[in-house]
């Protein structure tokens, strides 16, 4: 893992939209159904908005119905952190950017095998990047 990025909330503002800036360092969520990843079917990578860390595999995408892009691997098992979360007065595990410690979603364990795992990411939390060649491990 390349060296952490950390910024302030203040040096975020400034480069962050502020849709991007109220999810990923305000860690907020988007409406269901209103992300342009819902149902995005390119082929290539999904990174971090903030910082370009590499994420998910297009090729681990799948359509849980929930109204937010669902994948159940990430690339590699270091690119995300997950946390507790209590901020709904209900235990969920949040994931976020290793690399920048942004907000990107949640992880559910009710995903397809073979791993059982959603993880339920905001699509403002997310740029993506044509490929052909896929991380399929």
């Amino acid at each position: 893992m390349e060296t952490k990025i950390v910024k302030t909330n203040d040096e975020w503002k400034k480069e962050l939209s502020e849709n991007v800036y109220n999810i990923c360092i305000l860690r907020g969520t988007e409406a269901a159904f209103s992300g342009k990843y819902n149902k995005h079917n390119d082929l290539g990578v999904y990174l971090c908005k903030c910082c370009s860390n590499q994420l998910f595999s297009s090729g681990h995408k799948y359509d849980s119905g929930s109204g937010w892009p669902s994948f159940y691997k990430v690339i590699e098992n270091d690119v995300v952190e997950v946390k507790e979360d209590l901020s709904l007065e209900t235990m969920r595990t949040e994931i976020t950017c290793r690399k920048c410690n942004a907000h990107l979603g949640h992880l559910f364990y009710d995903g397809p095998q073979p791993t059982g795992q959603r993880y339920c990411i905001n699509s403002l939390a997310l740029s993506f990047k044509k490929s052909l060649a896929l991380y399929t491990y």
